[in-house]
């Protein structure tokens, strides 16, 4: 007789169903695993055998075989335990076999019979839940699964006794709630900068719109406190949004207690990051900072100062909003619809543009191109916004604090994403939220200007030879101005000033 227990192995974001069959039947003695296990699969038997021990059971001198199928798909992870053992104790009687036949099964045994938190427990909740099925879960993830819909039967229990009691009516388990996390405090606040003014400015379209963003100044001008202040002018999560980054950080492992939040994620990796850490990889393809930062801000902080490859390893998703990952047994697909936010210096010494500075070593021009040479064209197209970010005076710094912060800035934004999203409604895009993913085919409706806008866009597209993006990149940020006054009609000034910020791409673009 063959026991099936359903878990799941996950491919990027989704969970692939897996069936788990064990037999024991007479013959030599052995616990048998196969079905292309990883190295944590097959170190399950050793689990799993001193988790029936410890709660009281002890494996028959027999020969027992498990088989998870498919039998071509990998599977890797250390969440294959407890259905294995399930299916164990179903053959051996210790369970009712007919007790496991509604449920996808997940989890981690430690020696003690205990249960502990797996990665991917939210995908595999909503892949249970369409499949018609309930979910049984480490108690710690439960909280994580019950976000998947609130009929989803789940059984999140501490220890494989206790999920036995519950089976035989001796100890019932309530249902998990969902979780949202505590907000570890106030987000850094606008009013906290003195002067900048430019740039606050810029930052406050960047947020209303979702475009890419590139400042470039000396050390000390504040780069780094403006990105930081990004997510506190930025709306929540709506549901949708909240549910596929969640799902990202459940597979990668980083829901904290199961616990959700809407707030934007900000990821500010280090300049030293590789490729893989920046877009994913590595030997299970698990999702890079870009996947992480879905529908928030991915910070760059000293632009130049990361691997070229892994810079133009961006562009991909930065256009698509999505990263594949492809390797020799492995083909992951994860959204990564973040919003980039760079911060540079012109140059190594970060002086090159101060009034009457020389570099010693050789011209200021040159020393500017030598430094921003790993940023390649094409990756700055791919950027909306350049500002220079001069650095601030000492009269700036004795002014009293700004009569506006991040709240009024929050609430402008807020007021001029709600536009967008009526207006895609309207048009039919409702997967689109920002300007910065209109599609190319909707901004001739979405982004009209008027004769005088249409007359200056022609003649600058001529003199600065735009790119067809970069074309369409200063109509997104045309239209967010507009946005942001309240206006329907794209007018000659906000093209003026979307030209603007796009001049000093071309010029950065050059000097690389």
């Amino acid at each position: 007789m063959v026991t099936r227990v359903a878990t799941v192995a996950f491919e990027g974001i989704e969970a692939r169903a897996v069936d788990v069959q064990v037999q024991v039947t007479p013959g030599g003695v052995a616990f048998i695993l196969v079905g292309l296990p990883d190295k944590a699969v097959g170190e399950s038997k050793e689990r799993v055998r001193a988790a029936l021990i410890a709660s009281g059971l002890a494996l028959p001198a027999k020969r027992i075989t498990v088989n998870l199928a498919p039998a071509d798909l990998p599977k890797e992870g250390s969440h294959y335990d407890l259905p294995i053992a399930l299916g164990v104790m179903a053959a051996i009687g210790a369970i009712p076999a007919d007790a496991l036949a509604g449920y996808t099964v997940l989890g981690e045994l430690a020696l003690d019979g205990s249960i502990s938190p797996v990665a991917g427990v939210l995908p595999a909740a909503i892949a249970a839940y369409a499949r018609g099925q309930g979910l049984i879960c480490p108690a710690a993830s439960g909280a994580e699964a019950a976000w998947a819909a609130q009929d989803l039967d789940i059984l999140a229990p501490r220890s494989l006794i206790q999920l036995a009691n519950h089976f035989k009516g001796t100890q019932v388990m309530a249902r998990p709630q969902p979780s949202v996390a505590r907000q570890s405090g106030p987000l850094p606040d606008l009013a906290e900068i003195k002067g900048q003014e430019s740039a606050k400015r810029v930052l406050e379209i960047a947020a209303a719109g979702g475009h890419n963003l590139l400042m470039n100044g000396p050390p000390g001008a504040g780069k780094s406190m403006l990105a930081s202040r990004m997510p506190s002018i930025l709306p929540p999560l709506n549901p949708r949004e909240l549910l596929e980054l969640s799902m990202v950080l459940s597979v990668a492992g980083q829901l904290a207690d199961g616990a959700l939040t809407d707030r934007r994620p900000f990821r500010a990796p280090h300049h030293s990051a590789s490729m893989a850490a920046l877009v994913g990889g590595g030997i299970k393809a698990m999702p890079g900072e870009v996947s992480l930062a879905h529908h928030g801000v991915l910070f760059l902080d000293e632009l130049p100062e990361f691997q070229p490859q892994a810079l133009d390893a961006l562009r991909q998703p930065m256009e698509t909003g999505e990263v594949l990952i492809s390797r020799a047994n492995h083909r992951a697909v994860y959204p990564a619809r973040f919003q980039l936010v760079a911060a540079m210096n012109p140059c190594r010494c970060g002086r090159a543009t101060e009034p009457g500075y020389a570099c010693r070593r050789q011209p200021n021009e040159r020393c500017m191109a030598q430094y921003q040479a790993g940023i390649s064209g094409p990756m700055l197209d791919r950027i909306d916004i350049t500002i220079d970010v001069p650095p601030v005076t000492a009269s700036d710094l004795i002014l009293p604090a700004a009569a506006e912060g991040s709240v009024e800035v929050a609430r402008r934004v807020a007021q001029a994403r709600a536009r967008q999203v009526a207006r895609f409604e309207r048009l039919g895009l409702a997967g689109v939220t920002t300007n910065a993913g209109c599609p190319s085919s909707a901004l001739d409706e979405v982004a009209r200007p008027d004769a005088a806008g249409l007359a200056l866009l022609r003649n600058a597209a001529e003199a600065m030879r735009l790119t067809a993006r970069g074309y369409h990149r200063v109509l997104k940020v045309a239209r967010t101005l507009a946005d942001l006054d309240g206006e329907e009609q794209l007018g000659r000034i906000h093209l003026a000033e979307a030209l603007s910020y796009r001049s000093r791409i071309d010029q950065a673009a050059q000097a690389a």
